[in-house]
């Protein structure tokens, strides 16, 4: 089995807007738990331990975070080197005789890693791609994969129109390789999987392998993403996180820590709490997402929004991301 993963952590986070202010995108919560957090768990349970991330934005907040996990080694960049540039910096982590994994520090999923495995190396390619199928609407959105009756890769297209699009077969940023994917990746250059290295292996008549991955995929790049990956967490819809939920009347919540709520508080459709949240009396919570040591105001309504770190809510939300600074923004 394998033995090592990397995790891609250094992006910015940009669309995710006021989240990633606060924190960097692989640290931003997911029902009150850290997605990286839950990346290295499902690795754990196909007892992959030893990890090393690439950090950039926000470098300093992942170092602190992850400060007791000895299994867990950073490597900061000075300078974003792409995709497969910041798996270069990594290179030392690896041993030549062993293949790896390579996941996005924002991507959700459940993928049987063991499955991929045994396909990664039956194919006896030099890399791996895991895919999903996707709606035909989306298919502009990803970088799509043509392959063969083998599930070898013949062709990439890159986020097509959908009737140019010959696949609907989407790369999830799973990759599986075996050291010497190293030889296609220069050093100190900025470098991209997709653009440069996949092919290149192609026209050196390397195959490259695919595994189609059946079960739950997401990344949380936006705020639709991000709020829609809760509201799949809430209802289990991925099997290695599955946070113990307390149903109401008209909703259902995550159990957590110190959360306190006074008389008359509704709570509907699906919502999530941080840690150490005050709700008053007579508050109406509504498919939002609370992020910790929030307070609120007797008499409020929040619906359709988040709340970021901290922030005491004395007026009612709606359609909003609430930051420290009192910055309101539509969502």
């Amino acid at each position: 089995m394998l033995k090592k993963a990397m995790i891609m952590a250094a992006g910015v986070g940009s669309r995710l807007g006021a989240l990633s202010d606060v924190v960097p995108k692989p640290l931003v919560p997911l029902v009150n738990k850290p997605a990286m957090d839950i990346i290295v768990e499902h690795l754990a349970s196909f007892g992959i331990k030893d990890i090393i991330a690439n950090t950039y934005y926000k470098a300093e907040d992942m170092a602190f975070h992850y400060r007791y996990n000895q299994n867990i080694c950073l490597v900061k960049e000075e300078q974003l080197s792409g995709t497969a540039g910041g798996v270069k910096k990594c290179q030392s982590f690896f041993s030549k005789d062993d293949d790896f994994i390579v996941m996005s520090g924002d991507g959700l999923s459940d993928v049987d890693i063991k499955n991929a495995y045994e396909s990664h190396k039956k194919s006896g390619a030099i890399a791996t791609i895991v895919l999903q199928s996707v709606e035909e609407e989306k298919i502009p959105m990803y970088g799509i994969v043509v392959t063969d009756s083998n599930g070898i890769v013949e062709s990439f297209q890159e986020k097509p129109k959908i009737e140019e699009a010959k696949s609907n077969l989407a790369n999830t940023g799973i990759y599986i390789f075996r050291y010497d994917i190293f030889d296609f990746i220069p050093e100190n250059t900025f470098y991209d999987f997709a653009k440069n290295v996949f092919p290149e292996i192609l026209n050196s008549n390397e195959k490259i392998n695919t595994y189609v991955h059946s079960g739950y995929w997401s990344d949380i790049g936006s705020i639709e993403q991000y709020k829609k990956s809760h509201i799949d967490l809430i209802n289990h819809e991925i099997k290695n996180y599955e946070p113990v939920i307390v149903n109401t009347i008209d909703g259902k919540y995550n159990r957590t820590e110190n959360l306190i709520k006074n008389s008359g508080v509704i709570i509907q459709g699906n919502c999530s709490f941080g840690e150490n949240c005050v709700i008053g009396k007579n508050v109406k919570i509504i498919n939002s997402i609370l992020w910790g040591d929030v307070t609120v105001k007797d008499g409020i309504t929040i619906e359709n929004s988040i709340v970021l770190n901290g922030i005491i809510v004395e007026n009612n939300l709606k359609d909003t991301v609430k930051t420290l600074d009192k910055t309101e923004l539509s969502v």
